[in-house]
């Protein structure tokens, strides 16, 4: 009997879940499922069934998110056990990691509290287990791993041998696999060649390239095209999407379909500028070096839930693979460019959670308008057309009160933001929950508009970041030119000194932290709310900074006010005077 562990379990997740996926695959088991939080469990009744459950569903998106399966020897039995002997809650047992060879084996356990971890620690390192010795450490939230992934990178095991570079999930891999997967658009027709006889050729191209291949048959029923997501290396991608081309073209050829079947690619809007270059110089040099000819679809098919533009590449098969690889390095620096920004500024903005970002769909569906989760933002674009799915996104946490902004737009891109019929700002108004409003030109002449922009904080976020993204897309700024923009927020007349600071001191910070400029303008008339005004100007993720810092200060005024008057509510301390008596 071998043990399955199942890691990186959604909470949706259930047994009738991972009993259709085993029955549609064929892999056998031999007991039911032991769903946990964050985890599972499955007998199999022999190794080859194990090892055929870990090479297949590797990577499977089940409920959003990618499951990661390894063999369960007796060593991992033994850390569960004690770990689960605690009266600790466990957030799950992160993907454990065996070395057969030593008999050591390392799993990583979250606990919700630092102080629940510790006490682990505490009362497990250097107990005894059937003859086996427990260290255990404490891992700082800081620097662990993400969660789903072992410290070290995404591992799985082999209980009976070294692992296999050929399976997904099991040990380290001799190159890293690309964050970023290859989507592309193939004819219909053809999807039933790619998967083969019982999915047999797809099962081979798996296996050949070392990758994890989508192909979203369900999606857009009717469509003349469907996608396919490829995740794996750089050159596992490449190797996989020439293989396809080479049974496409050889379907072609056996069913006497003589239309050119170009390459197409689908990449994130917020890459696509960069993938082009200034003047259009870089998709020139990919064409010039690779000998194709390569189109992207415009602007006008986009959509605030399907922000991927098409990539279409004509030219001979090795023609089109050579700028498969050119496109995808392109698109993947501009990535790991944002990433960099993203994680810098990660640190800086109170309450902003990038785990619940999920940058790049877990889905099967891809960045389709069935999308589930955040699509990648462009930081150094105006952090161009976010894609967020409601439920998962929870960037700013623990701030429910609903704030004003008021954003000022170039006046020509009114008609960008509101879209045809309103449909746009309706849209976005729904995806962010708040509520948006274009206030009334000031004169003829204006060359800016207000947005008043209604929310919390999250709300907040998601609007500016669209309306910053939707003015690089309609290239209301330059293909290297940052977005930036000038938002106001009203704070109490009282509190506009606390944001200032003394000498400026404060409001000098601010600016040094954010990298935007704040100005509260002196000589301000508070308006009938005994309000004033703060003027911030910067690209999306400075003006974001700065609007929580200011927030920050606000709700520390608010606490001072309210012990202020509790304090002023309280009897005098002291001694009191005696009581007359009565005579």
């Amino acid at each position: 009997m071998n043990k399955l562990y199942i890691g990186n379990v959604s909470a949706e997740a259930s047994e009738e879940d991972f009993e259709t996926i085993f029955e549609q695959w064929k892999i056998p088991h031999s007991g039911p499922f032991l769903v946990k939080t964050g985890y599972a469990f499955v007998d199999c009744p022999d190794e080859k069934a194990a090892m055929k459950a870990i090479d297949v569903l590797s990577g499977e998106t089940i409920w959003g998110k990618k499951v990661l399966l390894g063999n369960y020897p007796k060593l991992l039995q033994l850390c569960e056990d004690s770990f689960l002997s605690l009266t600790q809650p466990l957030l799950g047992l992160l993907t454990p990691w065996v070395n057969t060879d030593t008999e050591t084996a390392v799993v990583n356990v979250r606990y919700a509290t630092k102080d629940q971890a510790r006490l682990a620690m505490e009362k497990l390192n250097g107990s005894m287990m059937e003859n086996y010795t427990l260290k255990v450490s404490y891992i700082p939230d800081e620097t662990a791993a993400p969660e789903g992934t072992p410290a070290g990178g995404r591992r799985g095991f082999n209980a009976r041998g070294p692992p296999r570079s050929g399976s997904p999930g099991l040990g380290a891999r001799p190159k890293v696999q690309s964050d970023i997967p290859l989507r592309m658009l193939v004819p219909t027709q053809f999807v039933g060649a790619i998967i083969g006889k019982e999915g047999a050729t797809i099962r081979n191209i798996t296996k050949q390239t070392h990758s994890k291949i989508d192909i979203h048959r369900k999606e857009n029923a009717g469509a003349a095209e469907k996608p396919i997501t490829i995740h794996s290396t750089p050159e596992g991608c490449s190797n996989a999407c020439k293989t396809i081309m080479d049974i496409m073209q050889k379907e072609a050829l056996d069913t006497k379909f003589t239309e050119e079947i170009p390459l197409k690619i689908l990449a994130h809007n917020s890459f696509v500028g960069r993938l082009i270059g200034k003047e259009g110089r870089n998709l020139k040099k990919i064409e010039q070096e690779t000998g194709t000819k390569i189109t992207i679809s415009p602007l006008q098919d986009l959509t605030l839930y399907n922000p991927e533009r098409t990539i279409t590449v004509k030219g001979s098969i090795e023609a089109c693979a050579k700028a498969e690889e050119e496109v995808m390095k392109k698109i993947r620096e501009s990535y790991e460019s944002d990433m960099a920004a993203m994680n810098l500024q990660s640190n800086l903005i109170p309450g902003l959670n990038l785990n619940a970002l999920g940058l790049f769909p877990t889905t099967a569906t891809g960045m389709g308008p069935s999308m589930s989760n955040i699509t990648p933002p462009g930081a150094h674009s105006g952090c161009s057309s976010f894609g967020v799915s409601e439920t998962l996104l929870q960037i700013c946490q623990g701030h429910p009160e609903s704030e004003t902004v008021h954003l000022f737009i170039p006046a020509l891109a009114v008609g960008a933001i509101i879209g045809k019929q309103g449909q746009h700002i309706k849209q976005l108004s729904h995806f962010a929950g708040a509520s948006i409003k274009i206030a009334p030109a000031e004169g003829m002449d204006a060359k800016q508009r207000m947005v008043i922009i209604v929310g919390p904080p999250e709300a907040q976020f998601k609007a500016q970041c669209r309306i910053f993204g939707k003015l690089k897309e309609e290239n209301f700024f330059g293909p290297k030119e940052e977005v930036k923009l000038e938002a106001h927020i009203k704070v109490p007349a009282f509190a506009a000194g606390r944001v200032i600071g003394k000498g400026g001191k404060t409001v000098n910070e601010l600016q040094n932290l954010t990298c935007a400029e704040v100005v509260v303008p002196r000589d301000q008339t508070p308006d009938e709310n005994d309000q004033v005004i703060v003027k911030i100007s910067g690209h999306f993720f400075a003006c974001q900074l700065a609007q929580r810092k200011i927030q920050e200060i606000l709700a520390q005024v608010r606490r001072q006010q309210q012990q202020q008057q509790q304090q002023q509510l309280k009897p005098a301390s002291g001694p009191q005077p005696p009581m007359p008596r009565r005579k």
